[in-house]
């Protein structure tokens, strides 16, 4: 293997490893979306590493909201509400923190199109809907 076929491999595992902790700690931490992270993560495992990538889809609490999503681009009502609610708090803290008026303005923005993406996508179907932490 090519030392830069190498070094990407490193590099999307690294990504992955990155994506999967903020997820993790969204478990434990109710106001960090642990779904999107997953997603981020399986897509960088899949890229990096086989052995994570299968690891990380058979994973019983991490598991199954990525395979709603690669299944019915589904996102559990849990995870959208808990997404919308991190990104209402991050406007606040913008806020109370007096950040320029054309930050503010960008955060909105895009959390605004990220928040209609997230609550325009379907829920998974009650059968194969998990319980997100």
């Amino acid at each position: 293997m090519a030392a830069w076929q190498l070094a990407r491999r490193h590099l999307w595992m690294a990504l992955g490893w990155a994506a999967l902790g903020l997820g993790a700690i969204g478990v434990v931490l109710p106001l960090l979306p642990t779904t999107p992270f997953l997603i981020v993560a399986a897509y960088c495992f899949s890229r990096g590493s086989r052995r994570l990538h299968a690891w990380l889809l058979n994973h019983r609490v991490f598991g199954p909201p990525i395979e709603n999503w690669r299944t019915h681009r589904a996102i559990s009502t849990a995870a959208k509400l808990s997404a919308v609610a991190a990104m209402a708090l991050i406007l606040a803290v913008s806020a109370l923190a007096a950040a320029p008026a054309w930050v503010f303005g960008v955060q909105a923005f895009i959390l605004a199109g990220v928040a209609v993406f997230l609550l325009t996508r379907p829920t998974p179907p009650r059968a194969t809907s998990p319980k997100e932490p």
